[in-house]
């Protein structure tokens, strides 16, 4: 699969994308990283393998505090907005006319899912879905479970068993998936698997 990267302006800063056109794209996939790893992790080049086998072209976005150099991720706000602003360019230009399926591992699901209204998005993949910090399952004042109810479009979770960041539950139009291993979702083949059927299922389309 070939590949390109590029840099796109936001109101935080340049972000990156890595993108991975295929011929006669049936979709697009866009996917983020978590808060302290890149686009390089395990999960997220095992997806954008299967994807494309799947006939999807995927892009790979590089938030700005990530580009920049800086570790600590930006504040959830700003990372939404980069977010947008990185989707409404590529469907103006790379992806365009294609419909649009967006996702990431961790705080890039989460980013993935509060924005998927506000971005057109036709299905949400959420790789390791942080449901709450480790620890506070019983606070419910620290769950993320209202980001995902907020998803109005289907939804897939691929979670590992062991995860300490909990377990998000399955409902309608919410798929959950769980595979061998924790947050970092090492068993890259299952959570292949996982995201090949979904792609290649008709529950998005």
């Amino acid at each position: 699969m070939s590949s390109s990267s590029l840099d796109l302006d936001t109101p935080h800063g340049p972000a990156r994308i890595h993108l991975h056109p295929v011929a006669d794209p049936r979709g697009a996939l866009v996917l983020g990283h978590g808060a302290g790893g890149g686009v390089a992790a395990p999960d997220l080049v095992a997806v954008a393998r299967v994807a494309g086998e799947a006939g999807f072209t995927v892009a790979l976005v590089e938030q700005p505090y990530r580009v920049a150099g800086r570790k600590s991720p930006a504040p959830a706000r700003q990372l939404d907005t980069a977010w947008e602003s990185v989707l409404e360019q590529l469907r103006a230009d790379a992806l365009e006319g294609l419909g649009v399926m967006v996702g990431g591992r961790s705080s890039g699901a989460r980013v993935a899912c509060r924005t998927a209204a506000r971005v057109g998005a036709r299905g949400v993949l959420c790789l390791a879905f942080p449901l709450h910090p480790p620890g506070r399952a019983d606070d419910p004042g620290k769950s993320r479970l209202p980001e995902l109810k907020a998803v109005k479009v289907p939804v897939l979770i691929v979670q590992g068993e062991g995860d300490p960041f909990g377990m998000p539950p399955g409902a309608p139009g919410r798929t959950v998936v769980t595979v061998p291993g924790n947050h970092s979702l090492r068993s890259t083949a299952a959570v292949g698997e996982a995201v090949s059927g979904w792609l290649t299922s008709d529950a998005w389309s």
